[in-house]
């Protein structure tokens, strides 16, 4: 069943960016929650999402974005304990990505819990960070510039300040030394969240609408800056384009997961530094999908809070 739904774009007069240039930022503190956003001018729109339930062409290797069975029933995962999940479910993460992309390598490294009554309560992850809320807002993890540099990041022993959990930092690395090395001299590399619900209930609430990437231009882009202690990072937010195509899964259930692309090397507009769209080069995979958080307004009443979680994924071809 096809929805509509409000969508928080960058306004029409937001300068495009490719690159960080000071003007649109937050700083983000080590629970992960942020400051005041400065320069960031969102605008709503009404935009029509497609039910991708009834259409099965969308593949994370073209469309950005791929729906997916993987039961979690067995492995009876504390989702709310950051060793539990570092130690039992990112293997199930890495092995899953691995299976789904035909990757030589997979190392999960980061994960969220997103819940928009797990932050008003300020609710904590044992050993890790606080709840966030879903993000209403149309944006894409990486960029040009933050995509290559956290896999540089994650090729050194974590900071003191890192957000990288303590399991990884044991290991003095994430990525080995020759996998570092391979990215070095130009191979491919993607970053890949691995999403989905974590409690009983099936998603109702606040449901995950992503974009299909050939759709997305150069000019729609605008670089977020994220401040940490120790680090910048970037997203990127996106100026309004109706040319824009928006799918979404109603009520995904814990046996599925959404793989989300964030990042690919080979992506057209990431190989042609975002000179050119990925529609331009339909022999290549995309670079990334815009995503976000909406209200769907054929939600029912009293329907559950959403409780999903993200994984992230270096994958190393």
């Amino acid at each position: 069943m096809n929805s509509e739904g409000i969508f928080n774009y960058m306004s029409s007069e937001s300068r495009s960016s490719l690159y960080r240039n000071g003007r649109v930022y937050t700083r983000r503190d080590l629970e992960g929650s942020d400051s005041n956003w400065v320069g960031v001018n969102f605008q709503e729109y009404e935009v029509r999402v497609e039910d991708g339930r009834s259409n099965h062409m969308a593949t994370l290797e073209k469309h950005g974005f791929e729906l997916i069975a993987n039961d979690i029933e067995k492995l009876e995962i504390d989702f709310f304990n950051n060793d539990t999940v570092v130690g039992k479910y990112y293997p199930l993460c890495e092995e899953t990505v691995k299976d789904a992309t035909g990757a030589q390598v997979v190392y999960a490294f980061d994960h969220n819990i997103r819940s928009a009554v797990g932050k008003k309560t300020k609710k904590m992850i044992t050993g890790g960070q606080q709840v966030q809320g879903p993000a209403h807002a149309v944006h894409g993890d990486y960029t040009l510039t933050s995509a290559p540099a956290r896999i540089n990041q994650l090729s050194k022993p974590p900071s003191k300040n890192d957000t990288v959990s303590e399991i990884i930092k044991q290991r003095g690395s994430l990525l080995l030394p020759e996998d570092a090395e391979k990215v070095k001299r130009g191979g491919r590399f993607s970053i890949i969240n691995l999403w989905r619900s974590i409690v009983p209930e099936p998603v109702e609430l606040n449901p995950l609408a992503l974009c299909d990437a050939s759709t997305v231009k150069p000019e729609d882009l605008v670089v977020f800056e994220i401040h940490y202690s120790d680090r910048v990072g970037e997203n990127y937010f996106a100026k309004y384009n109706p040319d824009h195509r928006w799918w979404f899964y109603p009520k995904m259930k814990r046996t599925e997961a959404l793989l989300i692309k964030q990042w690919d090397s080979e992506g057209g507009l990431a190989k042609s530094k975002g000179q050119r769209a990925d529609s331009d080069f339909p022999e290549l995979p995309c670079s990334f999908s815009f995503h976000s958080a909406f209200a769907d307004p054929s939600t029912r009443d009293g329907a559950p809070d959403r409780w999903s979680m993200e994984v992230r994924c270096v994958v190393l071809f």
